[in-house]
């Protein structure tokens, strides 16, 4: 099975299934002599982890990280990096009753059809438990962005179903379990979510990531533009149906004279672009969303069927997310974390050292 390797200097490869023993990654391509805090790392992955809230899966995995290779004494000696997390609290049971039955919504079907075989224990391979090894490595690439470059990568919940939360505040997004940055919404996002829970049912939302301090250059066109490969690296997030950059699909109501980002005294008046022109980055802060289709585990019975072509009905058990955009946010800042990353690595090789200013 190939596909599990993103980026062409930086490079992550994962592997490991939902039930299986461990997840894990290997980091190709990290510069040597970089501190790196294995205690921030552990913080990234306790922001992703399940079971954390009453509005989450319950399933509880403790994500402790263990570092196999590639760091000694907190720095990075420039060869390959091996993380890995043990799973902990897998309930395979509550899959024995599906083994022969395709769950709608899900890459069941897709995976039984191209391999002949799959594992039904929660998905495995396709499962969103795989970004745990995802953010494991973005948290990596974060702090070489923030501590050589001062770039910054932040992401909050900005529409959960038809409730929409404004950029209030940077600082509530982590002081509550939606990483939501209106505390005015709170209170309806914990009314949604109960409703669902107790209905069985599930919702859509809406992420938005923001990088501040990018550096102009980034991107290699034609075929390697820095939004096509964010859009490639946010896209293959689980549950992912639709990636935005700058206004995104509301261009399509807009005029050239509205959309276009005019010039002034070296600087740019708006970012409708939302920082990348031609497939560059233009030193503004690089805006995306991420649109999150509901959780196809619901309670709700529903119309499938088997490995034999049988027609049948399903109701699915275990323990699952009312929301999976609700934890996708530290995922979506690490792919962007791990693309921005790779593509300062590609600048540095071809045009040298890197200028900061517009």
């Amino acid at each position: 099975m190939p596909g599990n390797t993103i980026g062409k200097i930086f490079r992550v490869h994962t592997f490991g299934e939902s039930h299986g023993i461990a997840l894990g990654c290997i980091i190709d391509g990290m510069p040597p002599g970089i501190k790196i805090s294995k205690k921030y790392l552990q913080h990234e992955l306790d922001r992703r982890k399940p079971g954390t809230s009453q509005y989450t899966t319950q399933r509880r995995e403790l994500d402790k990280i263990k570092i196999l290779s590639g760091i000694y004494n907190g720095t990075t000696t420039g060869t390959s990096i091996g993380l890995t997390i043990k799973n902990t609290d897998q309930r395979s049971q509550d899959y024995d009753n599906i083994q022969n039955t395709f769950r709608p919504g899900h890459a069941d079907y897709t995976y039984h059809m191209k391999y002949g075989i799959r594992d039904p224990r929660g998905g495995g391979r396709s499962s969103a438990r795989e970004t745990a090894m995802r953010v494991a490595a973005g948290s990596i690439a974060k702090q070489y962005l923030k501590n050589i470059y001062n770039i910054n990568i932040k992401g909050y919940l900005s529409q959960l179903g038809s409730i929409k939360c404004q950029l209030k505040s940077w600082n509530e997004v982590n002081n509550n379990p939606f990483f939501c940055p209106d505390p005015d919404q709170l209170p309806k996002l914990e009314k949604k979510i109960k409703f669902l829970k107790k209905n069985g049912n599930s919702i859509g939302a809406k992420i938005t990531i923001i990088s501040e301090n990018i550096p102009v250059g980034l991107g290699e066109p034609v075929f390697d533009r820095l939004d096509a490969d964010l859009a490639h690296s946010l896209m293959s997030i689980n549950a992912v149906k639709g990636v935005e950059i700058g206004d995104g699909f509301s261009v399509i109501k807009q005029l050239g004279s509205e959309n276009r980002d005019e010039m002034f005294d070296n600087h740019f008046l708006s970012n409708h672009s939302g920082g990348i022109l031609g497939g560059i980055s233009n030193g503004q802060p690089i805006v995306a969303k991420i649109a999150l289709k509901p959780t196809s585990s619901i309670k709700i019975p529903t119309q499938t069927i088997t490995t034999t072509g049988e027609n049948t009905k399903i109701k699915i058990h275990g323990r699952h997310d009312p929301c999976v955009g609700i934890r996708a946010v530290p995922i979506a800042e690490a792919m962007f974390a791990i693309t921005i990353m790779d593509h300062i690595l590609r600048f540095q090789a071809q045009c040298g050292k890197i200028n900061n200013t517009l």
